[in-house]
């Protein structure tokens, strides 16, 4: 990663093409279309607005914040999405929670020796906002994407899903529609089904932790397709349970 030179007034474009990009581009069979764009605030301290007031602060943000270089890697490039709303007095943002069965906390435990039910979990999340009593029309998420490592983990519920890209780091990319019911909160509501992969006891000496070889960690991560609000939780993988 790099920062472009933020040392003249000019403005700069700087445009790559991801890792995902250019295999399609590679296809050559009209499949590379680029038909929407975001923005993202990845770079901004927002804390110096807190700290010096709206108008120096804005400023500062606008003179001193280094910017990105474009990354060719898209788990990495615009993790903070900015956001339209068509309400002019929105001033909260829902987010997302989590629960699973069989847990406590926020960390999913698998096993690959046990029954079924010790290898996949049902995860819930729920979209909530604090302080209001529903969650702004605009803002209900009525799909999920879904990432994480497609070498160790899947969706299994809804059975039809599938991976919609998989990157050359190995992370999947699921699209999942919302459920039927809403939240409380007239908020989206995403469940769906985890499991483990079968994995070799070669992938476990190369990615099991440092205390322990039989332990695999990895993580995923939920996004909400309207709202841009993300929730990433723990996943432990063990050999022997």
């Amino acid at each position: 990663m790099g920062f472009l030179d933020h040392s003249t007034n000019n403005i700069i474009l700087d445009a790559v093409l991801t890792d995902l990009g250019r295999q399609f581009l590679a296809r050559n069979d009209g499949s590379f279309s680029i038909s929407k764009f975001a923005l993202g605030d990845d770079e901004v301290d927002y804390s110096i607005i807190k700290k010096f007031g709206r108008t120096v602060g804005k400023e500062k943000i606008e003179k001193n914040t280094p910017v990105f270089e474009a990354l060719t890697n898209q788990a990495y490039a615009l993790k903070y999405r900015a956001l339209s709303s068509p309400d002019p007095n929105l001033v909260r943002l829902p987010g997302l929670t989590f629960s699973a069965t069989g847990i406590t906390g926020e960390v999913v435990t698998l096993g690959l020796q046990g029954t079924t039910t010790d290898r996949e979990r049902q995860i819930t999340i729920t979209q909530q906002i604090t302080g209001e009593a529903s969650v702004p029309v605009g803002m209900v998420d009525t799909a999920f994407e879904i990432q994480m490592n497609n070498n160790f983990l899947e969706v299994s519920q809804p059975s039809d899903e599938q991976p919609e890209n998989i990157d050359g780091q190995g992370r999947a990319f699921y699209a999942v529609d919302a459920a039927d019911s809403e939240t409380a909160a007239g908020g989206g509501r995403l469940v769906f089904s985890l499991r483990a992969k079968a994995i070799s006891d070669a992938q476990f000496t190369v990615f099991g932790t440092s205390t322990n070889k039989n332990l695999i960690k990895t993580s995923v991560l939920v996004r909400g397709l309207s709202s841009g609000a993300v929730k990433e939780f723990e996943v432990q993988i063990n050999k022997n349970e």
